[in-house]
């Protein structure tokens, strides 16, 4: 239902080209998670754009919400007075206006759902001011997406990349927030109420949606998800305050208590820290292999049960490659699931559900975020999977902060030429770098030396902009190169604007003796290189400088 939302004192003009499209049936639960959405054909083949049915994912993205009221209060005033820098402005918004309606006017919630089920023609809603038009289907293309003016553009043509899908997807095909606001406004509420009880009763047995709570949703982190969800060709994705978070979360809510699950020897030391002290708590087993040990996994299959094979790709820090094609087959072949963390990829570079696997992960802060700004992790998956986490994460909380998905939502409008700047950076200094005579080994899955480079370059579009290496040296002597540098900060993190290095030996086992880090492969002479946004000559220069310095 909808209705024009005015102050007595300043009414608020409604652009005429305001649209509000034909009824659409929201989930039962309160999470706007998604909408049925059409089966997405794919070919197997990856590619950098979203060829493949690429608006069957946006089903969510082109809905109109029947938010609660105190949704219009904060977008028409408060979020007015304190986001004016993201331009929050007309707003059309549901039913739960106090107003009463003026004689001889038609109610906006009727004129809708009229349009919406006979496809009458434009039945204009005054305003007072100016005029919504309740379009007819003229311009609705059967999937949800507003194509108003291109009727006759096929949607894969309309944006055919994914640059263009990473701008515009669950923004400019419609969303939830109506505004004529290029930007999508901050949604800060811990809470959405009800106009009566009649209309709670509704919402309990599912007549009516809303979020509830702000645990269980926001109309922000709405966009910013189904942003994801396009790139990533998903039917659904979850966002959560971390990328340990999301990791977390999974895995509690997809391995049962005495299940069994495998990894890999190469990952993120806090993923590994749980998997190998926490999970154990629950019954749960784990089995360690190296990511290119396909014998080791099917013996894994063979011997246990296992619920899920979890692993990064490339990995955390010397970028090995898993091959998602061929392991998915074999997972699923035993009833396995498979998870592809792809934080070191981005979801331009790699898309790991095309290629077989059930979820794919990241951590949002990194490449997705783009800007060393923002705290957050996401997975993304078939409807199916994701809601059984999503249920999880009612119950524990880890709520994304909308200021935090704005941040994403704002990140990922530049992801493709941050992406093809780090790229290229990264490809060139690796060659670099493995002929200098001060460097020993270079990690980068673009370089032909690397052991998985053949596998790369099958299932990857580009290789990321984090190179790791070994300096001719020892702790010292590196530390000595780390602090020579100018360009890049020292810090635990990657894929922002700023380019970013750290010691592994030091930042992260530190805590650990020399023997034990050598365990994992961290020798006291590894450097791992985020490279940014800068220009190429100027990290080239910086980096030679300072290996002169050793």
């Amino acid at each position: 239902y909808f209705q024009t939302f005015f102050r007595e004192d300043r009414p608020m003009a409604v652009s005429t080209c305001s649209r509000v499209f034909p009824s659409f049936e929201c989930r039962s639960d309160p999470d706007f998670s998604g909408s049925p959405r059409p089966e997405i054909p794919t070919s197997g083949k990856v590619n950098s754009g979203l060829n493949r049915g690429s608006f069957a994912t946006y089903g969510l993205s082109s809905l109109i919400f029947r938010f609660p009221p105190n949704f219009v209060r904060q977008l028409s005033i408060k979020a007015r007075r304190n986001c004016s820098n993201i331009g929050v402005a007309q707003v059309v918004a549901a039913s739960w206006s106090n107003n009463q309606v003026r004689a001889g006017v038609t109610p906006a919630a009727k004129a809708v759902d009229a349009a919406a089920a006979a496809a009458v023609a434009p039945v204009e809603i005054a305003t007072g001011d100016e005029e919504v038009v309740v379009v007819d289907s003229g311009c609705y293309n059967g999937i949800g997406v507003q194509l108003d003016g291109l009727a006759d553009v096929k949607a894969a043509s309309f944006l055919s990349c994914d640059g263009s899908v990473a701008v515009h997807a669950g923004e400019r095909l419609g969303r939830g927030i109506v505004t004529d606001a290029i930007t999508t406004p901050v949604v800060n509420t811990s809470a959405y109420f009800f106009n009566k009880t009649a209309e709670l009763i509704d919402f309990k047995e599912k007549r009516r949606a809303s979020f509830e709570y702000g645990r269980y949703g926001n109309p922000t982190t709405v966009v910013a998800e189904e942003k994801i969800t396009a790139l990533e060709g998903a039917e659904s994705t979850l966002l959560m305050a971390s990328g340990m978070c999301a990791s977390i979360v999974l895995l509690m809510a997809l391995v049962p208590a005495g299940g069994h699950i495998v990894t890999t020897t190469d990952c993120y030391r806090k993923t590994r820290i749980f998997i190998e002290t926490i999970l154990p708590k629950m019954g749960i087993k784990a089995t360690v292999i190296d990511p290119a040990d396909i014998g080791a996994l099917e013996s894994a299959l063979d011997k246990n049960k296992v619920t899920l094979f979890f692993t990064e790709s490339p990995t955390n820090p010397f970028l090995r490659c898993v091959d998602i094609e061929l392991v998915s087959k074999l997972c699923h072949e035993k009833g396995a699931l498979i998870c592809i963390d792809g934080t070191f990829a981005s979801p331009l570079n790699q898309k790991a559900l095309a290629l077989g696997a059930d979820i794919v992960l990241h951590s949002a802060t990194k490449y997705i975020g783009g800007h060393n700004d923002v705290l957050a992790g996401c997975i993304s998956g078939s409807e199916k999977l994701i809601s059984v986490v999503r249920n999880l994460h009612h119950i524990l909380g880890g709520a994304l902060n909308p200021n935090a998905a704005y941040l994403i939502i704002r990140g990922m409008k530049t992801l493709h030429l941050r992406i093809q700047q780090q790229n290229s950076t990264a490809l060139r200094m690796a060659e670099i770098l493995e002929a200098h005579p001060k460097v020993k080994r270079v990690y980068y899955p673009g370089l032909p030396s690397h052991p998985e480079h053949h596998i790369a370059k099958r299932q990857m579009t580009g290789f990321g902009g984090v190179v790791s290496f070994e300096v001719d040296g020892d702790l010292m002597t590196t530390a000595k190169f780390i602090d020579a540098l100018k360009i890049p900060y020292i810090a635990p993190s990657f894929g922002g604007c700023e380019s970013i290095v750290d010691q592994p030996a030091i930042m992260s086992y530190w805590d650990l003796s020399q023997s034990d880090r050598a365990k994992y492969g961290i020798m006291d002479n590894l450097v791992r290189f985020s490279f940014g946004v800068e220009d190429f000559e100027d990290l080239k220069a910086d980096i030679l400088q300072a290996l002169e310095t050793i």
